[in-house]
């Protein structure tokens, strides 16, 4: 099996020089850019599993580079940054990035983040290392014309597959395997981004609105939709 491939962009080369090194005593090939401008072009010829992406870039910035790659592409997008600002975190994820690291940063939390997202990619592109057959059913929600498949990664709304980042789906796996079950923005950070998430609860709402941009429709009847609760936090109403 071919390792898997990392591209890191960022233009501070004492960042580059160790989590290189760390990647590569792990086993993963890694390419490197270090301007804005060429970024776009070294990802379409290196063609990564993951790129480790930083925010403020010279040339061009991380935003403008992810909104550049999820034209075409899904590969994971892990965005660093020295920013503190919440908007420009909610800005990188409704861009399509998978997952936000603050610098300064441990290399061996962002050797672990990248390991867990790989994993998720793996599972939903490669449905025959899904589970044995009798675990299926705990790994698949399924309500009248929609489903969330957490052994392939997909969702299914009236029979169309629907494509989510791995985050959102196993955010709206979470809600829709609890239904009618208000849960507040720390419950969902905690469930599904892990204790150790870095994030703000806006988080939850980014991608919340991104699920239902994806899988709700006003023109047409549904038995389940994702609910706000106000002062609370969100559900999965069933009807």
């Amino acid at each position: 099996m071919a390792a898997n491939k990392v591209l890191l962009v960022d233009d501070d080369p004492s960042i580059i020089e160790v989590l290189k090194l760390y990647f590569e005593k792990e086993g993963y090939q890694v390419v490197t850019c270090m301007q804005g401008d060429k970024a776009f072009a070294v990802f379409n010829t290196s063609k990564p599993d993951i790129i480790i992406l930083d925010l403020m870039l010279p040339g061009t910035d991380g935003n403008d580079i992810c909104r550049e790659i999820r034209k075409t592409s899904d590969v994971p997008i892990i965005m660093l940054t020295a920013r503190t600002d919440t908007l420009d975190k909610i800005i990188g994820l409704e861009l399509g990035a998978d997952d936000y690291i603050p610098k300064p940063f441990e290399p061996k939390e962002v050797l672990a983040r990248v390991k867990a997202v790989l994993r998720r990619t793996e599972r939903r592109d490669n449905p025959q290392t899904a589970p044995a057959e009798e675990e299926k059913s705990t790994d698949i929600i399924t309500y009248p014309g929609f489903s969330v498949d957490k052994i392939r990664y997909v969702v299914t709304v009236d029979g169309n597959e629907i494509y989510m980042p791995p985050k959102e789906l196993e955010l709206l796996f979470f809600l829709a395997s609890n239904p009618n079950r208000v849960f507040t923005r720390e419950q969902l950070l905690e469930n599904v981004w892990g204790y150790d998430f870095y994030g703000e609860s806006r988080t939850v709402d980014v991608h919340i609105k991104r699920i239902r941009e994806k899988i709700e429709n006003p023109d047409r009847e549904q038995n389940w939709c994702i609910k706000t609760v106000w002062s609370k936090g969100y559900k999965f109403e069933t009807r």
